[in-house]
């Protein structure tokens, strides 16, 4: 068992080889990159397979929500937001995937989840944004390996229900989770 704690959640994964923060900012630790490039917040690995996990934790998403913009005005702005957060959770996942290719890890399929604190509806239009763009899967014939097997986004309670094997929870201010030993 794996227990990694960021951004003030704690995620367990059971049945990991290895899990732990990837976009660390302390150099001294032997996860930290120093290059311009961005990085997910976790990287988990397992038998077979490799998780990269993006968090987002947000008070008020409702600048992303383009369907309840009540203007045209407001409709433009929250589009561009949309869109600015596609973009920037697409590179998260590139530039990890970059860097993971360049220290040879790479060789197992990649899931990408983002953990966002959306409603349901705006993490599907972001899940089937980021797909498209990713691309998940092999899409052209000259490929020999995916660049992700598949990308999922979710809330936290979605994240609980889809991965009962990995739990989430959220960290009080101050407190960290007890895991008790054999759990």
């Amino acid at each position: 068992m794996m227990q990694v704690e960021t951004d003030g959640f704690s995620f367990v994964f059971a049945d990991a080889i290895d899990a732990f923060v990837f976009d660390e900012t302390d150099k001294t630790k032997a996860t930290f990159h120093g290059l311009p490039m961005k990085g997910v917040d976790i990287v988990a690995e397992f038998a077979d397979a490799y998780v990269y996990v993006e968090l987002k934790d947000y008070d008020d998403f409702s600048i992303y929500n383009v369907i309840k913009a009540v203007t045209e005005d407001e409709k433009k702005a929250r589009q561009d937001s949309f869109r600015w957060l596609k973009n920037y959770l697409k590179y998260k996942y590139r530039d990890s995937y970059l860097y993971r290719h360049a220290e040879q890890k790479t060789d197992k399929p990649i899931h990408y989840i983002c953990l966002l604190t959306f409603d349901n509806a705006l993490n599907s239009r972001m899940q089937k944004a980021l797909n498209q763009e990713l691309p998940v899967g092999k899409p052209s014939k000259r490929w020999k390996q995916d660049i992700a097997r598949s990308c999922h986004v979710l809330n936290l309670d979605k994240w609980n229900a889809n991965f009962p094997k990995w739990p989430v929870t959220r960290l009080a201010v101050g407190i960290s989770p007890v895991i008790p030993a054999g759990a």
